[in-house]
């Protein structure tokens, strides 16, 4: 077996850790091929078990990196959202666990320290155990038991219940979220909300967005409504979308305004939208393909 070939056996794994790590598309891609690179180049007599051992680099590369990523995100305009990952709506009912990173988990994690998150992920969602753990982080098993005991314990609070919902559903639901956002009258759009909704805007300080989050159905659906008065009295309006699943979340990829690239995912529970996650920043849009393309 090439080392090519042993390393694509693990390149996907290496990916979704990498990309739940630090939230970025191209950071994770980056920092997978760093990995390469440290593989190419490892002796193989240091190597028993390759999973581990690149799971290893790619934690501790992951980890260099979110010191100058947090740094960033203390001067990050407005409301921070990670990268999305998009799946086109096919034939296929399962979808990818590669684009299965629910938001809401994402946003939790970004609470916890980097140590915390290192173990939470690589041992509640990558089934690793802490003898292995321990290794790559430096520390003892019982301080990596804790530290993932706290995570877990934050992204309980934090993370609320998901419901998945067919992909046919996904697409009525992105559908019907689009045309009733898109109308002047708030009407139709309270109905698909729930009351205690809250509202997600990316920007990034590069594209106009909302800085703050919006709480409840009546400010949420009037905030939309009002937009697309206000495009309306322009002449300006939006046709070109797609129905995705971002993140495994129902959504679409739109191009507002005719120019502007979004991605809108929709946390559905109970048959109602309960957050709305907006990413319109380009810098986290660049590996996406415009609606239709």
């Amino acid at each position: 077996m090439t080392l090519q070939t042993a390393f694509e056996q693990h390149r996907r794994f290496l990916a979704r850790l990498a990309y739940r790590m630090l939230g970025s598309v191209s950071d994770a891609e980056d920092i997978v091929q760093d990995a390469w690179l440290r593989w190419h180049e490892a002796s193989r007599d240091e190597i028993s078990n390759p999973r581990a051992y690149l799971a290893q680099v790619v934690t501790r590369l992951c980890l260099d990196q979110m010191k100058s990523a947090r740094s960033r995100r203390e001067f990050y305009v407005g409301t921070w959202l990670p990268e999305p990952l998009v799946e086109k709506l096919g034939s296929a009912e399962v979808a990818d666990d590669e684009l299965d990173a629910p938001i809401a988990l994402m946003l939790a994690l970004e609470r916890l320290s980097p140590l915390e998150r290192a173990a939470f992920l690589l041992h509640d969602i990558f089934d690793m155990d802490f003898t292995e753990i321990a290794a790559m982080l430096e520390r003892s098993e019982a301080a990596c038991r804790q530290l993932a005991k706290r995570a877990r314990d934050h992204v309980r609070l934090d993370t609320p219940p998901r419901n998945k919902v067919s992909r046919e559903e996904a697409a009525r639901f992105a559908e019907a979220f689009f045309k009733a956002s898109h109308q002047s009258d708030p009407t139709m759009l309270q109905r698909l909300l729930a009351q205690d909704v809250v509202l997600h805007s990316d920007g990034g300080g590069k594209v106009q967005a909302v800085f703050k989050l919006i709480f409840g159905a009546d400010k949420v659906a009037r905030f939309f409504a009002r937009l697309s008065h206000a495009l309306t009295q322009r002449n300006v309006s939006t046709t070109s979308y797609e129905p995705v699943l971002i993140n495994g979340l129902p959504g679409y990829v739109s191009l507002e305004n005719g120019q502007t690239l979004q991605a809108t995912a929709l946390d559905i529970r109970d048959g109602l939208i309960h957050a709305i996650y907006v990413v319109r920043n380009p810098d986290k849009l660049r590996h996406l393909q415009q609606p239709g393309s």
